[in-house]
């Protein structure tokens, strides 16, 4: 399995709405950046990943699961964007803020602490475990 980290703006797609769509998910829709397309495209059915309000908030709030391969982008014409489809798992205990994770000796080298900005990024085992406790919450 491997872990991964979805950015949302909470105005734009909160953690509210993921929980709302139930068991069937939905497509997590209209990237257009190569690196977290090519993200999308290597994660499988099972993968897990943190939910992330990116803008307001700035911080993990809950885990999702990737339900689906990666296929073409409901929300292009274009067919070099794919997309996933994700369904929430549950929330964290207790929301890990960007200040929080930064402050983490372990997890300086965390995608989300360097390149804050890609939406869809990969965590290491070792940094899903550290936000999971922040979390208070089981891996």
């Amino acid at each position: 399995m491997a872990y991964w980290l979805f950015k949302s703006e909470p105005d734009v797609f909160s953690w509210d709405q993921q929980v709302a769509l139930g068991d069937a998910g939905g497509e997590w829709h209209g990237v257009r950046n190569y690196q977290a397309r090519n993200n999308m495209r290597a994660m499988v059915p099972g993968d897990r990943g943190f939910f992330y309000h990116s803008q307001k908030g700035r911080e993990v709030v809950g885990i999702v699961e990737v339900i689906c391969t990666a296929h073409p982008d409901s929300t292009s014409e274009d067919p070099r964007w794919d997309c996933v489809d994700l369904r929430a798992l549950r929330p964290l205990t207790r929301a890990v803020t960007l200040d929080e994770i930064r402050a983490e000796p372990g997890l300086a080298d965390m995608v989300l602490v360097r390149n804050s900005r890609l939406s869809v990024q990969p965590v290491r085992p070792e940094e899903w475990q550290r936000i999971c406790e922040l979390g208070g919450t089981e891996p």
